[in-house]
C-alpha cells in the first residue's frame, strides 16, 4: 500500500455514522445519504446505500410534509408488556402497521403486503417474530410476500392480521 493510498473506512464505521445521520431525521432520499456520508469522508455508491438501508433495517415514513427514513427503534419501540408481565409478541406488529400503511394482496397461496418505501424488511421481521404462523416471508424495499402452506393457513392468518393491526395500544388497553 503506497503512502497516497487512503486506508478504506469499514463498513461498520460507515453504518455508525449512516444511523447517526438518520437519527437526526434530515435523511430524505438515498442519494441525500450519500451526499452527507461524502461530506464525512465516505465514497459510496448507490448500492452501497441501498444495501447499508436494508442491512440497518431502516424505514421510510411521512413525517410532516416529507418522507424521511427512521431507524427501525423509532419506527417500532421494543413490545410492551402484558398485565402479567408476558411480552406481547404481536406489539412490535401492531405498532408499525400503524405507522406504515399496508395494502394487502394475493397471489395463490402468497399474500403480498405492499407499504411505504424502505419499510418491508422491518415490516417482515415483525410479523415472523409475531404469534403469526405462515411459512415464511420474503422482504423487498416495499414489498413483504408471506408464504402459506395451505388455504386454511392463509386465511387464520389474515384474520390474525386484522385482529393484530387493528387491537388499541398497551397504553390504550391498560391505562
Amino acid at each position: 500500500m503506497s503512502g497516497s493510498t487512503r486506508p478504506a473506512t469499514s463498513k461498520a464505521a460507515r453504518q455508525r455514522v449512516v444511523r447517526e445521520l438518520v437519527a437526526r431525521g434530515s435523511v430524505a432520499s438515498q442519494a441525500d445519504l450519500a451526499g452527507l456520508l461524502a461530506e464525512r469522508g465516505f465514497a459510496v455508491t448507490q448500492a452501497t446505500v441501498s444495501r447499508d438501508i436494508g442491512e440497518l433495517g431502516l424505514a421510510k415514513v411521512s413525517r410532516g410534509d416529507r418522507h424521511i427514513y427512521v431507524l427501525p427503534e423509532d419506527l417500532a419501540p421494543p413490545p410492551g408488556q402484558g398485565p402479567l408481565g408476558r411480552t406481547l409478541p404481536d406489539e412490535r406488529l401492531r405498532r408499525i402497521a400503524a405507522d406504515v400503511p399496508v395494502a394487502i394482496g394475493r397471489s395463490g397461496l402468497i399474500l403480498v403486503l405492499t407499504g411505504t418505501p424502505g419499510a418491508a424488511s422491518v415490516l417482515a421481521q415483525a410479523i415472523d417474530e409475531s404469534s403469526l404462523e405462515q411459512v415464511g416471508t420474503l422482504a423487498g424495499d416495499n414489498t413483504v410476500l408471506v408464504l402459506f402452506a395451505d388455504e386454511s393457513q392463509l386465511h387464520r392468518w389474515q384474520e390474525r392480521f386484522a385482529s393484530i393491526t387493528t387491537s388499541p395500544t398497551l397504553a390504550e388497553a391498560y391505562p
